[in-house]
């Protein structure tokens, strides 16, 4: 059976590709560390990964496969000069998280917020400084799960990484997926053990 087609995502994307990635997630070790109540996971996730969507899906960087099933967020390099990023904060300047801004932070009780922002300060300081396209998302439905879609939407936004001459950078924080990503080409390159065990790896520029 053909794939299907590959597209990048728009607006009216958004409930479909939001969805598919708080059904996949539900287990991740960084989303229920973040949001461990049963009760408040389906919202508070929502709102996150609704966020993650809005800020990139005008940058044409959010690949999707069978209407929103299998999703690869990515993130471009920061288009700032070398010398100006280097006087930002790290939250402004890096690639990949962001600074949750006042919408976002509404979401979120305090405590909830705390764990984000803390979580986002910890992968900050392990990124590299250098350029680079960074997968923030990588997830599928479970329905649409072992169709080889999340390899495939990976695979379109690092063929871009390669055309712009760029390493690609990921983080994870579930051990199986580790080895899954070497098989891909990816490599560790750093790892975090507080707030939650996480692995920095990197695709070599190709």
């Amino acid at each position: 059976m053909t794939a299907p087609e590959i597209t990048i995502a728009t607006s009216a994307d958004r409930d479909a590709v939001v969805g598919s990635l708080v059904a996949a997630f539900v287990k991740d070790p960084v989303l229920r560390y973040l949001f461990p109540d049963e009760d408040t996971y389906p919202r508070y996730a929502a709102a996150f990964f609704g966020h993650l969507f809005d800020k990139r899906v005008h940058r044409s960087s959010i690949w999707t496969i069978g209407g929103g099933a299998s999703v690869a967020i990515w993130e471009p390099p920061a288009e700032l000069p070398a010398e100006l990023s280097a006087e930002l904060p790290a939250e402004l300047s890096a690639a990949g998280h962001g600074s949750p801004d006042s919408g976002f932070a509404a979401h979120f009780p305090a405590g909830v917020l705390a764990r984000v922002q803390g979580y986002d300060k910890a992968v900050h300081a392990v990124l590299p400084a250098f350029p680079f396209w960074y997968l923030g998302v990588l997830g599928t439905h479970p329905d649409s799960a072992g169709r080889g879609w999340g390899r495939a939407v990976m695979r379109a936004g690092l063929d871009r990484a390669a055309a712009d001459g760029l390493p690609a950078i990921l983080e994870t924080s579930n051990p199986a997926n580790v080895e899954l990503y070497r098989r891909a080409g990816w490599e560790v390159v750093d790892s975090l053990s507080e707030p939650v065990p996480t692995w920095i790896m990197r695709q070599p520029t190709r």
